[in-house]
């Protein structure tokens, strides 16, 4: 990834956009980067408190986010699309694609964001909504959006989503992500891990991009430290991290829980 970050144009164009009642954001990740995408949507909500919010994202967010209190209205799940979402067999359907945008251009967006990386593959994706106004991050090998700001690799998630909120008026409201817990978690929780006198230690040890692994025998020291002191500890992943999550499992010699 280019470290060069290109001279913003209209960066600093922070004004609230009339006028608006529907707004797209582009964030099609796992739930770990969803989270630190939160305070920014919550920020547009209380931006625009009568706009509906769309996030553009996965068939796991649409599941996860029904019936659950937050800034998010509906979730409109994209296609497989290069540098976006990947197929688990590598195959995309341009005829679904086109489909896709044809229904998101008839969405007649006021506002589309683009909260997915540096704008190389997502700025594009963002500008074919046919919004009104785009706004997003960008590296210099991106094409621009109408407002924008330089996507800084080594910049904490939270400020970055923020600020790309900022670029359409929306300020911050808060910074610790957080989601409403509703009676349905309960019930899944507790059929998975019954209740326990026991502080609940959940260890993730994937990652999108294996490059940004914290090594696993560091997930097992820390591991085998909590369950010593007392913490019931569970081990989580999504289905490429298995093999992953049971080497972790067996580091730990029996003093974690594969969920």
């Amino acid at each position: 990834m280019t470290t060069d970050h290109p001279e913003p144009s209209t960066v600093y164009n922070t004004t609230l956009v009339p006028g608006v009642r529907k707004i797209a954001v582009l964030r099609s990740n796992g739930i770990g980067d969803f989270m630190f995408c939160l305070p920014a949507l919550e920020a547009l909500r209380h931006a625009y408190p009568e706009a509906e919010i769309v996030l553009l994202g996965l068939d796991w967010h649409s599941e996860f986010m029904e019936g659950r209190p937050g800034p998010i209205d509906r979730v409109e799940v994209i296609p497989p699309i290069a540098g976006i979402r990947n197929a688990p067999d590598g195959a995309r359907d341009p005829a679904e694609v086109e489909c896709f945008f044809g229904r998101m251009e008839a969405e007649r967006f006021d506002i589309a964001l683009q909260m997915h990386g540096g704008g190389r593959n997502s700025n594009p994706v963002v500008r074919r909504l046919g919004a009104r106004i785009t706004a997003g991050a960008r590296t210099a090998d991106a094409i621009p959006l109408d407002r924008w700001i330089p996507y800084i690799f080594y910049q904490p998630e939270v400020m970055r989503y923020l600020e790309i909120a900022a670029l359409v008026g929306a300020r911050q409201v808060s910074l610790e992500p957080s989601l409403v817990i509703t009676e349905k978690d309960i019930e899944e929780a507790n059929h998975l891990l019954p209740a326990s006198p026991k502080p609940l230690v959940v260890l993730h040890p994937g990652a999108g991009d294996p490059r940004r692994r914290w090594p696993v025998e560091n997930f097992a020291a820390v591991g085998k430290a909590l369950a010593r002191a007392g913490a019931q500890c569970t081990v989580i992943g999504s289905g490429p991290e298995c093999r992953l999550a049971d080497r972790l499992v067996g580091m730990m010699s029996g003093e974690a829980e594969n969920l």
